[in-house]
């Protein structure tokens, strides 16, 4: 009975363990702000936000994301984590965008600030870092503070001027701060330093360096951020060094890959979140998290961070689809394409040794229009068409001249079409357009089934098989 007994209470800790294991929570704060009202706006602490919300969520972190926020906004989403936070096991906090720092206290600017003197910033036109912190975080078991925040003081001028009758010490960057137990503070660059943005349309090499090495598998925190460092510290020619404070009492690893931690913190991240390549974790949450934006600016910030990505075609493509309007076709690139398609010049005379007649420009102006570069179907390549192909190239990563040759040529008619919006000016092209209408089994001349629109719920498979019928269909009526 004893030993019965004893082997009871020792399944009843293991599923306590497990149940603890399971509760186990990840909380972040990432914010970027840069659309400023009243002073210089920042292209990319937005998309530095968007970017970091995505790694971290990749290693099981529930995000409270906001971009842009207005001093409610913030103060909303700030009351939403704080409330998260307590008693998390990690807790990260992520802001990009203005800082000042004013007598030796940090500050974040929402976006609609408007601070004229010292007394506005006390007042709450900003945001006091160090009441926040404590605020929001000190419930967590580990916290985590990452600030991208060291910029210039935007509003120095306005705040020294009036404040002539006494003294302010308003600083440049950010002041040094001290960490609490079990807290690890990094700052972008040293305290009274400014750090760089980055070029426009991108990370800054800060959020770069984080977004490549905290979740490294396998790696503990603190050489990740020795990693973060070195890599700033590189790409800036020496010109930024990232800054920190750490009085953590732990091994802490926000990706443990199966590496056992005697902090209850640091346990195991999701088992679908483990990967053997860091690398290719941070690419993936990086591409979800820009594949559907609407802003070319985002999706251009992918293919400056990882210019030969496994999703550059994709990016590309939905760049040049938003740089051309909205469209309603669906299209599929195909694998396959010959190397020197992407390298091989065009011009008026590589386009001539092709031997386009009329019939064949109409079909390159309906495939191009298939795939969402919409032009008429004239047969003529006029400027129009001109400047069609040439978004086309620039999506596909061809060089772009406005002219075909060969392996573009064959490249295209590669391209799948599923459906095509047919548009033509030229009078013998409206007899085969009718033709098509009257007829049920009406096959496109140009390698693409004219399918008419649904309002209802169409299957998108069978749209797709049609497409592909139709182009075959069209070919053998070629030959």
């Amino acid at each position: 009975m004893r030993y019965f007994t004893l082997i009871l209470s020792l399944l009843c800790m293991a599923v306590f363990t497990a149940q603890a294991a399971k509760a186990d929570r990840r909380v972040a704060f990432v914010v970027g702000n840069g659309a400023y009202k009243n002073v210089a706006q920042l292209p990319n602490p937005p998309i530095d936000a968007k970017s970091m919300a995505g790694v971290l969520r990749n290693v099981g972190f529930e995000v409270v994301e906001g971009t842009n926020l207005t001093r409610d906004k913030m103060t909303e989403r700030l009351l939403e984590f704080g409330n998260k936070a307590q008693g998390a096991d990690v807790a990260v906090f992520f802001y990009a965008g203005h800082g000042i720092a004013i007598s030796g206290t940090n500050y974040l600017l929402p976006v609609d600030a408007d601070i004229k003197s010292e007394m506005d910033v006390k007042l709450g036109a900003a945001i006091n870092i160090d009441l926040t912190l404590d605020q929001t975080m000190s419930d967590a078991k580990v916290k985590l503070v990452f600030l991208d925040a060291c910029r210039d003081n935007p509003f120095a001028a306005k705040i020294k001027s009036n404040s002539a009758t006494r003294s302010v010490l308003v600083q440049s960057g950010l002041a040094e701060m001290k960490s609490g137990e079990g807290t690890l503070i990094a700052f972008a660059t040293g305290p009274g330093q400014t750090a760089l943005d980055g070029q426009e349309g991108t990370n800054s090499p800060f959020t770069r360096a984080l977004m490549a090495h905290i979740t490294t598998p396998g790696v503990e925190i603190q050489q990740a951020m020795t990693e973060v460092r070195a890599q700033v510290n590189q790409e800036t020619n020496k010109g930024q060094l990232p800054w920190g404070h750490t009085n953590l009492i732990g091994s802490v690893y926000l990706n443990p890959a199966g590496k056992p931690s005697a902090n209850a913190a640091a346990s195991s991240a999701p088992a679908a979140v483990a990967s053997s390549s860091g690398g290719s974790d941070v690419e993936l949450e990086f591409w979800r998290s820009v594949k559907e934006s609407n802003k070319p600016e985002e999706l251009n910030a992918y293919l400056t961070n990882y210019p030969n990505g496994q999703f550059k075609s994709l990016a590309l493509a939905r760049i040049a689809s938003l740089e051309s309007g909205p469209s309603t076709t669906t299209r599929n690139l195909t694998a396959g394409i010959d190397p020197a398609t992407f390298t091989e010049q065009s011009n008026q005379t590589t386009e001539d040794q092709i031997g386009l007649d009329k019939g064949q420009r109409r079909d390159v102006q309906r495939r191009l229009t298939g795939l969402g570069f919409d032009t008429n179907a004239t047969g003529k390549f006029d400027e129009p068409t001109r400047a069609v192909i040439t978004r086309w190239q620039g999506a596909r990563g061809y060089p772009k001249s406005g002219y075909l040759n060969k392996l573009q040529h064959k490249a295209l008619l590669s391209e799948i079409v599923a459906t095509t919006q047919t548009s033509s000016t030229d009078d013998d092209a409206k007899p085969a357009a009718r033709a098509r209408r009257s007829s049920p089994a009406g096959a496109g001349g140009g390698g693409a089934a004219a399918a008419p629109r649904s309002t209802g719920g169409a299957d998108p498979g069978a749209a797709f098989i049609g497409g592909m019928m139709g182009g075959v269909v069209g070919g053998m009526l070629r030959r």
